[in-house]
């Protein structure tokens, strides 16, 4: 298990902007002050919800795991964690904010919908993996290019051993001394038999002439 560097780096800096976001102090806006129109202004649970979801994205690939692993790590930290203990908190610290369960619920939302679109973009890429390294051996190794996962095509076609091709290299005569047994039965009639397959209707054409030799007397 590893960790991905980019991935941490920048769950730490939205962890910490976000932080500071939804701790800061909280001030209404006087009667009169209309520097920003009610129309202009952003919706507080649309920001929970963007908020956690790009936190929950950038949590999910930090580390490089099972997919198991990784999905319970991102509900149990991101959701639960994160989506309910940071209004526990901004309800306790003294900052004009008050405790809201709608954004409990907007976290959440958010959360789950980023887990659960990494976990189906996760689940592809392992299929998609796992259908590049053993679909060349179903299609004699000519797999199309996958510019996802960046494997494919003929510069990334692997060497297949012996045992994917069936196909073995021959001893050398070092193997054969190594490999020789004083003991074991030599078979070097066999052998003969085999080099010779025409011998046996060779040897026997002197027995005819014999025979016919024979009878002549006779």
């Amino acid at each position: 298990m590893r960790i991905r560097y980019p991935f941490a780096g920048a769950f730490l800096i939205l962890l910490l902007l976000s932080a500071y976001i939804n701790l800061a102090p909280h001030t209404e806006p006087k009667k009169g002050d209309t520097t920003i129109p009610p129309s202009l202004q952003p919706n507080d649970k649309l920001l929970h919800f963007v908020t956690f979801f790009i936190l929950s994205v950038a949590f999910y690939w930090i580390l490089d795991t099972t997919r198991r692993r990784t999905l319970h790590l991102s509900v149990i930290v991101c959701t639960l964690v994160l989506g309910i203990g940071s209004e526990i908190i901004q309800s306790l610290t003294p900052n004009g904010r008050s405790f809201d369960p709608f954004d409990i619920l907007a976290n959440i939302i958010g959360s789950l919908a980023a887990v659960g679109l990494c976990t189906w973009y996760h689940k592809r890429m392992l299929e998609r993996k796992r259908k590049s390294r053993f679909g060349g051996l179903l299609n004699d190794g000519a797999g199309e290019e996958d510019i996802e996962l960046g494997t494919g095509g003929p510069d990334h076609v692997e060497e297949l051993g012996p045992q994917e091709t069936g196909v073995t290299s021959t001893r050398t005569l070092e193997q054969e001394v190594d490999n020789w047994d004083e003991n074991a039965v030599d078979n070097w009639d066999e052998e003969d038999g085999e080099n010779n397959p025409t011998g046996g209707e060779d040897s026997l054409k002197p027995a005819h002439g014999k025979d016919d030799v024979k009878l002549r007397n006779d």
